[in-house]
Order: C-alpha cells, then structure tokens, then sequence
C-alpha cells in the first residue's frame, strides 16, 4: 500500500463518514416510503437489511486497510515522542564533537 499523508489520511475517514451517512439517509428514506404506504413493512425492513449488510462489509473492507495504516502511523511516530522524552530526561544526551581549530 502506497504511504498515506495526514492529508490523505483525513479524506478517507471523510469519505467514509459520508458514505456511512449515505446509508443511514437510505434506511431512513425507506421508512419515510413505508409511512406513505408505498412501502409495505416487510419489503422496508428487507431493503433496510441488505442495506446495512452492504454498509457493514464495506466498513469491514476499509477498517482491515485503516488499521494496518495506524499501527503503521502509531509506531513511527511513536518513535519521535519517546526520542523526545528520552532527551528531556536527558537520557539521549549525546555528546557534541568538538570543532577542531584550524591554525
């Protein structure tokens, strides 16, 4: 998987929240319908059924995808703040070279 920016990062749980609300508008247009009539009661719950089954394997999909990406993400930047805590501790203190004087 190619590296994914914060920027890109972002647009994905977007993207994904707007599809998610998507499939909560279509559960809810369908019980509009059925409170006209249009509907019958057991057509609604069926359509809102493979609405939601669709909704949850597409969820499963990006989830297996956006995990590997923050476990990713969580140990390498991991990695910055225990440098950091390890410096103000002064665990890190790395001696400095001296600059050799030229004559």
């Amino acid at each position: 998987m190619a590296e994914i920016d914060v920027s890109q990062k972002a647009e994905i749980y977007h993207t994904l929240y707007l599809l998610n609300l998507s499939f909560a508008s279509i559960v809810g247009y369908c019980r509009t319908l059925q409170q006209t009539g249009i509907f019958r009661p057991q057509f609604v719950r069926l359509f809102e059924g493979f609405t939601q089954e669709l909704q949850a394997e597409i969820n499963q999909e990006f989830l297996g995808s956006l995990e590997s990406i923050e476990i990713d993400h969580w140990n390498r930047f991991a990695k910055v703040r225990e440098k950091r805590e390890k410096y103000l501790l002064g665990e890190d203190a790395k001696p400095k070279k001296k600059k050799s004087r030229k004559s």
